[in-house]
């Protein structure tokens, strides 16, 4: 493990709030050919797992049915710490990596539970409006569950 790392680690309770609070991740998948392929995401973290929305198709979507294994990431960049050597400046953050396993969400139920997290989250002026069920069962929902989880800052 990096110093960094060892020295700097988030707790679980500030993995979860920054988990809770950030709007945007990235998801990294396999493609066919063997390479990563990143996304920036909106997502939700609910009951232990990521969940993210999209279109039920694309690039993503057939990557995860191909390689379920995936990684993603979201951080907070609080500014730059400056110092009068380039070399010494650094940046203050916080960051959480996590491995795990995707799969594509069909069960109705709980998509429509994901729907409604992900609108509180981005418009929580719009929480508890009754979504369409077509617009629910249209929309594509991935599910990644925790496998490894690292938070760390500096500061």
């Amino acid at each position: 493990m990096q110093y960094r790392m060892r020295k700097h680690q988030l707790s679980e309770e500030e993995i979860t709030k920054l988990l809770t609070k950030q709007p945007v991740g990235n998801l990294a998948t396999i493609n066919e050919n063997g390479y990563p392929y990143v996304v920036p995401v909106h997502f939700t973290y609910h009951e232990g797992k990521i969940y993210i929305h999209g279109l039920p198709k694309g690039q993503k979507i057939n990557n995860i049915q191909a390689n379920e294994k995936v990684c993603f990431e979201t951080y907070f960049m609080k500014g730059f710490i400056l110092d009068e050597k380039p070399c010494d400046v650094n940046t203050e953050y916080e960051s959480v990596v996590i491995m795990g396993t995707a799969a594509i969400v069909d069960n109705f139920n709980l998509k429509e539970a994901v729907l409604n997290k992900i609108v509180k989250k981005y418009t929580p002026h719009l929480e508890g409006t009754k979504m369409p069920d077509n617009v629910i069962r249209g929309t594509g929902v991935i599910e990644v569950t925790i496998e490894e989880c690292t938070g760390k800052y500096y500061k």
